[in-house]
């Protein structure tokens, strides 16, 4: 059957041949025909090149009689010749073509001949080995024989291949798993070591890992914090103890070498290292063991962050702690101390207003009592004008207005003023040191410099029971320095820098504190401090002690002193008189006392107990003289009135009242549309000065 079809390949071959040479044929016969065509298109050509020929003759005569159809016909001439060698050169292309065409049909007809005597070796070749077939078919019985013997070997090496196989394929079962399972270990050992590096290269701490004798890898965060390049500690991995502080260095050193660190590898614990520019920086380290399956220490691994920061802010929080704390104490003590000071003159005025009821009271005690009265009143508002002096330094406040001021004379003046004190406590007050007359005259706060002055002295009798004070100021180049010296009880060395801070008289702790608020040194450094000067103290115990403080001595005046000369009610009323006032006040002792002070030369008085009210009864009288407007009232304050009474009386004098006295009150009056300004407790001869100034023209 194998021969039969082989027979069949070889016609349908010879078949396929003979197709091939019948087309080759068919060609070569449409190539000469095309040939043929070609000729008669060249022939046609010629034609038409000798009819064109004749017509240039025809052209040629014409053009000597029509030059203009000359140029014309010219022109056509070119284009006609540009054509006839187009179509030479497809005639040549053509003719090329044909010769390919005739060369190809040569070569087909050897590849024919070719073919054909294949077929004959093709058919020698299928007899032999049909031959060959029927000797492979005798060898085929014999070896179908041989086969079945071998089948049976083969089903039963088959059954021990299958087992084999089973085993080959659960052992490729198992090996493929263990190298994904490697593939895997690997990716996550890569992407742990990608992230750790990142991590450790972006954060503020330290990350490290080594071995008992060496260094392994140091994140980069290690010089911005030690300030040594991480290069050196991988050359030396001592450099971590080396550059800790000689302090810390043997109690570190102690850990490491602890059976406790070998053994379990855990180390926390901070200290100081020393920078390359001996700046000292807090660390907090941590270290790690790494363990083999043994549960054996081959590796640590640590972490070590700057934690100088957050020490700072510890130690500062505990500072603030304390002082707090000690703030709140003072402040405790201050407030049972103010109670104190404060009942303690309210207890001789209310007492001795009390006595004063007395039918039988002669003059010369009714006169005792108004003046023990009037010396508690000034004790107590000597105190709260301490506490809002302290008030205003604390809020920034508190303003310095510069003037002429004559510093003998106000040293005179502080000397006269305490001389009845000092008398009556068998003291001596001498003032040792006066300013030449040529420099006694400077620019400064004369307010201030009396005030200094006064709480020093009165600290100085206060704590002195014996012996004398001395006062006085030097000049010594561009600084005016200031002393106070007394041979009083003196102030330890532990109290010196204390005396200094609010309250600390008020420090219940302090046995040797006296009467007072404590406020006096605090207020008087301040205005020092105000003033573009210090103050400082040397003392001795059972000694006494010297205050100092020095100011720039500047002679340049910023403001002109003004004189105002303070008149007696007498005087006003003899001037005054016949005046229509309103007293714009919500506390009725405040608007008796005023009223009282103003009647002997006013006409009418008026009375409002708020804003709203003082506008109403200001607009329905506008014959008014003079307004005391207080600013603080219920439903409109005094500023708010001030200006709606502004919008329709310009004339009115207005005169702002406040127990405020907070620095900028006087401005915020004037801002508001008053005239002038006046604090409470008033005084009586202020007030006085005050409508003496506006209504005596």
């Amino acid at each position: 059957m194998d021969i039969d079809k082989t027979k069949e390949e070889l016609i349908n071959e010879l078949q396929l041949l003979l197709h091939e040479n019948n087309s080759l044929k068919n060609q070569k016969e449409k190539s000469a025909a095309e040939l043929i065509i070609a000729n008669i298109e060249l022939q046609f050509q010629n034609d038409e090149k000798e009819k064109r020929a004749a017509e240039l003759i025809i052209a040629d005569l014409e053009l000597k009689f029509q030059s203009k159809v000359k140029a014309k016909r010219a022109a056509e001439l070119v284009i006609a010749n540009i054509e006839l060698v187009f179509q030479n050169k497809e005639k040549e292309k053509r003719a090329a073509e044909l010769i390919i065409a005739n060369k190809e049909l040569v070569f087909q007809n050897e590849l024919k001949e070719k073919r054909a005597a294949e077929l004959i070796i093709a058919n020698k070749e299928l007899l032999f080995q049909n031959q060959e077939k029927e000797k492979r078919a005798a060898e085929l019985i014999i070896a179908n024989k041989e086969l079945a013997r071998q089948n049976r070997e083969k089903e039963k090496r088959a059954a021990e291949l299958i087992i084999a196989n089973k085993e080959l394929l659960f052992q490729n079962e198992e090996k493929e798993k263990r190298a994904a399972e490697l593939s895997l270990a690997k990716d996550i050992a890569e992407e742990f070591e990608n992230k750790f590096r990142e991590i450790t290269e972006n954060v503020d701490e330290v990350f490290w890992l080594r071995s008992d004798s060496e260094m392994i890898y140091v994140s980069p965060t290690f010089e911005k914090i030690w300030g040594i390049p991480v290069q050196k500690i991988y050359k030396n991995a001592e450099i971590f103890t080396e550059k800790i502080h000689p302090d810390d260095q043997p109690i570190v050193k102690e850990i490491i070498q602890s059976k406790e660190f070998k053994n379990k590898g855990m180390f926390s614990y901070e200290y100081r290292i020393i920078q390359p520019d001996n700046n000292i920086r807090w660390i907090n380290s941590r270290t790690f063991p790494i363990l083999d399956d043994s549960g054996k220490i081959i590796k640590r691994a640590g972490i070590a962050h700057d934690v100088t920061e957050r020490y700072h802010n510890i130690q500062a929080l505990v500072k603030a702690m304390e002082k707090a704390e000690k703030s709140d104490r003072l402040k405790s003590a201050f407030l049972a101390n103010m109670s104190h000071e404060i009942r303690t003159p309210m207890n001789g005025i209310l007492g001795f207003a009390e006595l004063l009821k007395e039918p039988d009271l002669n003059g010369d005690k009714q006169q005792e009592y108004i003046e023990i009265i009037e010396n508690s009143g000034l004790r107590m508002l000597n105190i709260i004008n301490n506490i809002v002096d302290i008030s205003k330094i604390e809020s920034g406040l508190m303003e310095i207005n510069r003037k002429e001021s004559n510093i003998n004379e106000q040293m005179e003046y502080v000397q006269t003023f305490f001389k009845p004190e000092i008398e009556s406590k068998k003291l001596q007050l001498l003032l040792k040191k006066k300013l030449p007359m040529e420099d006694a005259i400077i620019n400064t706060d004369r307010e201030k410099i009396y005030a200094i002055l006064t709480n020093l002295v009165k600290n100085a009798i206060k704590n002195t029971n014996k012996g004398l004070i001395e006062f006085g100021c030097d000049k010594k180049g561009d600084i005016l320095e200031f002393f106070v010296k007394d041979t009083g009880i003196g102030i330890p060395k532990n109290r010196q820098e204390a005396v200094f801070e609010r309250f600390i008289q008020a420090d219940i702790s302090d046995v040797r504190a006296m009467q007072g608020a404590g406020l006096g040194l605090a207020i008087s450094k301040a205005y020092v401090e105000l003033l573009g000067g210090r103050m400082w103290l040397e003392s001795e115990v059972g000694k006494g002690s010297t205050f100092y403080f020095a100011i720039p001595y500047g002679i340049e005046s910023e403001d002109k002193s003004v004189n105002v000369e303070v008149v007696t009610e007498d005087e006003t009323k003899n001037i005054i008189q016949n005046l229509k006032i309103l007293i714009a006040e919500d506390d009725k002792p405040s608007e008796t006392l005023m009223s009282i002070q103003v009647r002997k030369f006013s006409k009418e008085i008026l009375k409002a107990k708020n804003g709203f009210d003082a506008v109403e009864i200001c607009r329905n009288n506008p014959d008014t003289d003079l307004i005391l407007m207080d600013i603080q009232m219920p439903v409109m304050n005094g500023y708010e009135a001030t200006r709606q009474i502004r919008e329709f009386n310009n004339e009115v004098v207005i005169i702002a009242q406040t127990a405020f006295a907070q620095s900028g009150d006087r401005e915020k009056s004037i801002a508001a549309g008053c005239n002038d300004y006046i604090s409470k407790p008033i005084n009586k001869a202020e007030l006085l000065t005050l409508i003496h100034r506006y209504f005596n023209k």
